[in-house]
């Protein structure tokens, strides 16, 4: 049997997808999507879902902490998690129109988790192009409408509490 190399990718039944992270002669240390950090023995009954080879090597928590994140982002529909700015907590939008009906009310948390899954799937699609096969004029073409869209987004900024969650668009020279 061929050890699995850091980085490589399993289904343990009873704890569910992971990433091994760590290899010595008799244990895989394996971070667990739903469970954490575990420790299985190199034997175990498990699925390999892709293996990476390569020798038995020590990286850093930040390697793969990055590592686990990037999979996780790639192979699964979980997205980073963004808090909303505090003053907005508890609040609600409220769309007005222009003629006498009635007005339409959603809670700004839902309208702020819709807006987050825009800026994911964007992020993927972003991803695609650059991973795409297609020419480098289409592909520069795609990200700037990309960037545009970012750019019409940036609106919505003020319900995050962090700057570094923002939506950028393009930068003025």
């Amino acid at each position: 049997m061929k050890l699995l190399g850091i980085g490589s990718r399993i289904k343990h039944l009873e704890f569910g997808l992971g990433v091994v992270t760590n290899v010595s002669t008799k244990h895989y240390w394996v971070t667990f999507i739903e469970s954490g950090l575990e420790t299985i023995e190199i034997d175990a009954d498990f699925e390999v879902i892709e293996a990476v080879d390569g020798e038995v090597d020590t990286v850093s928590f930040y390697e793969v902490e990055k590592t686990l994140k990037n999979l996780l982002q790639k192979y699964s529909d979980i997205t980073q998690i963004v808090p909303i700015a505090d003053k907005w907590k508890g609040g609600k939008l409220v769309l007005e129109p222009g003629t006498p009906t009635q007005n339409k009310e959603v809670p700004i948390d839902v309208f702020f988790n819709k807006i987050i899954m825009v800026r994911d799937r964007l992020r993927v699609m972003e991803q695609k192009v650059n991973a795409s096969n297609l020419e480098q004029t289409e592909k520069i073409e795609l990200q700037q409408y990309i960037t545009r869209i970012y750019g019409s987004l940036t609106t919505f900024n003020v319900l995050f509490k962090s700057t570094s969650d923002y939506f950028v668009g393009e930068k003025t020279k």
